[in-house]
């Protein structure tokens, strides 16, 4: 039996870890797993263990207000190296790009011990877009002993680095998770949701929107603030509906810009099944996120990245996305065409997912049983 350690601090960490760590508890004669957190996005994250009846063993509860980079960064590398130096496992598992997985695997590093990375080989190739986020990911690769990519494209990555060994190509975790929970939100949260989000008007097409990434804060936000007003002023038979990130960098220029508008709803951060139910209703998708650029395509969502570079550009080619930047103009262009040109939505809302059929925990799995 070999014993893993999990890693996690965000939500999205917890969603596309979810499937492995739950196939880990179904076999326990292979797997010893323990969890844990740091607290990185404390109240979005608990809500999403709760959703996957996911109990830590640790918490680090690294946050505070106003915390930043340096002091995040500095804390976690701290407090993982003192939690591993008590403990002994045979691998450490870590996902994606976040602050977490990078200290996280550097403790491992560190300690010696070995480290996992899944969602291994993204780039975006611009070391500021993503900001931290793609350095973040270049050196978590380096540091890790087994490397789990997504698509082709992330594993062409890595051996343009010079990582060519312990490499597979699984497809991404975060599919697996999203059919997995469409499943459970709409056998068991239907009436719930339905009464949750009663004021949504059948009649229109709705928007859903999300926006939090750090590069963009500044003026840039402020341009997808009034591209998202100008389009709710434009077209009456839209709705628009924005789960507000709770940074304040990104609540200012939106409630200065966008509250009180009669056909935009402003939303507290949702739990994930909430997320996936508005997903399912969406006529398309506006974000700058990573992780709803892979789950929308797999419930015939067009996406539009309101980035200018993304390290998801599978999904850019098989025309599951369109990178639409962050001028107002541009967004407004693109948004427009969607609501009009009935041919281009439903050729980007019938594209194939790039990023996996569900498969890739129980792959993974595998993999680990004789790694």
């Amino acid at each position: 039996m070999k014993k893993f350690l999990y890693i996690l601090g965000t939500r999205p960490e917890a969603i596309k870890l979810a499937p492995l760590i739950k196939g880990m508890e179904r076999e326990p004669e292979h797997f010893q797993s323990s969890i844990l957190i740091t607290g990185q996005h404390r109240d979005m994250l608990d809500t999403v263990l709760n959703f996957f009846g996911i109990t830590p063993d640790d918490d680090l509860n690294v946050m505070k207000p106003g915390q930043d980079l340096f002091y995040l960064t500095a804390e976690l590398i701290r407090l993982t190296g003192a939690y591993l130096r008590r403990k002994v496992f045979d691998g450490l598992i870590v996902q994606g790009d976040t602050t977490t997985a990078f200290a996280g695997a550097l403790a491992g590093y560190y300690n010696k011990i070995p480290v996992i990375h899944i969602e291994a080989g993204l780039r975006s190739f611009d070391k500021l877009a993503p900001f931290p986020e793609e350095m973040n990911r270049i050196v978590v690769d380096q540091l890790s002993d087994y490397l789990f990519a997504p698509t082709p494209r992330a594993v062409a990555n890595l051996k343009a680095s010079g990582i060519t060994k312990n490499v597979w190509m699984v497809g991404n975790t975060v599919i697996d998770a999203l059919l997995k929970s469409v499943e459970i939100v709409e056998t068991k949260y239907h009436a719930s949701m339905e009464e949750k989000f009663s004021f949504l008007d059948i009649r229109k097409k709705t928007i859903l929107i999300t926006g939090h990434r750090r590069e963009s804060f500044g003026e840039p936000f402020r341009e997808i603030c009034r591209a998202i007003r100008a389009i709710a002023d434009a077209r009456p038979d839209v709705q628009m509906i924005y789960p507000v990130h709770l940074n304040p960098n990104v609540q200012k220029p939106v409630y200065e810009i966008l509250d009180g508008h009669p056909r935009i709803r402003l939303l507290p951060p949702l739990d994930y099944p909430e997320f996936i139910w508005l997903m399912k209703r969406s006529f398309f998708i506006l974000t700058d996120s990573g992780g709803v650029q892979e789950e929308a395509p797999s419930l015939g969502k067009p996406v539009l990245v309101m980035r200018d570079v993304t390290e998801r550009t599978e999904g850019i080619e098989a025309g599951t996305a369109r990178l639409v930047g962050t001028g107002c103009a541009s967004i407004m262009k693109n948004v427009m065409e969607l609501l009009t040109a009935e041919n281009v939505y439903h050729k980007m809302a019938g594209a194939k997912n790039p990023y996996g059929d569900g498969a890739a925990s129980q792959k993974i799995l595998d993999i680990l049983k004789t790694a």
